[in-house]
């Protein structure tokens, strides 16, 4: 296991982790371009049901389901970078907003 391997893991550990993978990770490698993309996409998301939790009853719904969907992504998304592979994520591998 490399360094490169570890900040792409760091990516889907918070906000913070995001943000150190991203300020100190090689943003022109494919490896960690395609980590970032899906951690930031599961960290939008995590934002977006922390919205959502104001709506009531559905909205609370919602939340919940999104945020058990984000954190088994966010071991999915772990285990693959820590593995070296760059394995998609269900639902979210068509959303590319980090290049």
């Amino acid at each position: 296991m490399n360094n490169r391997n570890i900040l792409a893991a760091l990516s889907y550990i918070t906000w913070i982790g995001f943000l150190i993978a991203f300020f100190m990770g090689d943003k022109s490698d494919s490896f960690a371009r395609h980590h970032l993309n899906q951690a930031l996409v599961l960290n939008l998301a995590g934002l977006i049901s922390g919205v959502l939790v104001v709506i009531p009853l559905l909205g609370a719904l919602v939340a919940g389901v999104v945020n058990v969907a984000a954190i088994v992504f966010d071991i999915m998304g772990i285990s693959s970078a820590l593995r070296g592979t760059t394995e998609p994520l269900p639902l979210i591998s068509d959303i590319h907003i980090i290049g």
